[in-house]
């Protein structure tokens, strides 16, 4: 991808814009919070007292602070490469598998993400649009790898 790709007037890269092996690393990064894990953990209705009862992690974990919640986490490490890739440009996320958690992530923690672009094909049903396949990586303040997946999104090409 050229540094002069055309953009979506809300940032976001068109179809044609996204290059097979680039790595992006975001700029936007998020220092987590109990709220998130609250508001998160209830709003989807989720009680596991890993991520909402202090005292019970205190008491009868392996972690003893509270675990923010995986789902949070995923959804984090996606977001932030909005701003950078995809605003205004995705149509719909397509699906997301080899969703891994290998170490923990607690309140306080700063997350940092990167996005690989793994591959990309036009569509056959649509020929305004087409599918990019992308590895998500979020990582903590000192570096341990605490998210990845890879997602297939329905991006637009860029208008005629």
């Amino acid at each position: 991808m050229s540094m002069t790709a055309e953009r979506h007037p809300r940032g976001g890269l068109y179809f044609e814009g996204f290059e097979v092996g680039k790595t992006y690393e975001h700029t936007l990064r998020r220092t987590v919070t109990q709220m998130d894990n609250m508001l998160f953990s209830n709003m989807t209705l989720n009680p596991q007292p890993l991520h909402i009862d202090r005292e019970f992690c205190e008491k009868e974990t392996d972690w003893g602070q509270p675990l923010m919640n995986s789902l949070f986490t995923l959804g984090l490490m996606i977001g932030i490469q909005v701003s950078d890739m995809t605003v205004g440009t995705t149509i719909a996320n397509l699906g997301m598998k080899d969703v891994k958690f290998p170490n923990p992530l607690f309140e306080g923690d700063t997350v940092r993400c990167t996005t690989e672009v793994l591959g990309k094909r036009e569509s056959k049903s649509r020929p305004n649009a087409g599918i990019v396949e992308f590895h998500h990586k979020a990582f903590k303040q000192d570096g341990k790898l605490v998210a990845e997946c890879t997602r297939q999104a329905f991006i637009i090409k860029k208008p005629a």
